[in-house]
């Protein structure tokens, strides 16, 4: 399995081309889906003041910030935390621009030299609910995940609120899979045989609207499989 990177930045302002600096990253890993525990999070000293609006949104004062490393004295233990992973970012442009001129101005190469596949949930969000609000705020409302100490934005916060958002998002197909290699073989069980043919089973027949919600859930799965779900596929099969 793929060793996956949430990850999320906040920063001075809103352009690294002019300037503007990483204050924060937050780092979430996830390893066959499911949280290690293995996280990174580290406020920099940026070397300037923050932008008033951007200071509104995340909070971290001048103050708070001078006494924190500067981003190129971590820059190499950055490159080996994010090394082989795939990255899991929403709106991944503005946080992928920001860390490849911070690596820049350490003397690194770009982050895509190192990494695996960068995956852009805001993107996704919008094959999935095209028309719709998806923001990362949005998406926690739609998926029930809890926002409630989400007084400002903060980059360890918001990765994982977005980790918890990717599961949901990409439930689909992905979760119904069962991981056999995980799965450790039985030792010393006796193992019963039992003959099924001796039990008669009811068939229960589903009610209108569980036959809506199930159509509705396959058409969510299409969107995100580009047409290619596994339950149509085997159904069309088996007509076949």
């Amino acid at each position: 399995m793929t060793r996956q990177v949430v990850l999320d930045t906040e920063t001075t302002g809103l352009s690294a081309e002019n300037g503007d600096r990483i204050i924060e990253l937050g780092c979430v890993e996830l390893f066959s889906r499911k949280l290690t525990g293995n996280d990174l999070h580290i406020y920099f000293n940026p070397g300037r003041e923050s932008h008033e609006d951007a200071l509104k949104v995340h909070g971290l004062t001048s103050d708070f910030l001078r006494d924190k490393p500067k981003f190129a004295t971590l820059a190499n233990d950055i490159v080996e935390y994010l090394r082989d992973a795939e990255l899991i970012i929403h709106n991944a442009a503005f946080d992928v621009g920001f860390l490849n001129k911070e690596f820049e101005l350490a003397g690194l190469p770009p982050l895509r030299s190192f990494v695996g596949d960068v995956t852009d949930t805001l993107a996704l969000a919008k094959t999935v609910y095209p028309g719709k609000r998806n923001s990362l705020d949005a998406l926690c409302d739609r998926f029930g995940v809890d926002r409630s100490n989400r007084t400002f934005h903060g980059a360890k916060l918001d990765a994982q609120l977005l980790a918890d958002v990717y599961i949901n998002l990409t439930r689909g197909q992905d979760a119904l899979l069962i991981d056999i290699a995980a799965n450790e073989p039985v030792q010393g069980r006796a193992m019963v045989a039992v003959d099924l043919r001796s039990f008669v089973l009811p068939v229960l027949t589903a009610a209108d609207h569980e036959l809506a919600a199930h159509e509705e859930l396959l058409l969510q799965l299409d969107k995100a499989s580009n047409g290619r779900t596994i339950f149509r596929q085997a159904a069309e099969n088996a007509v076949a």
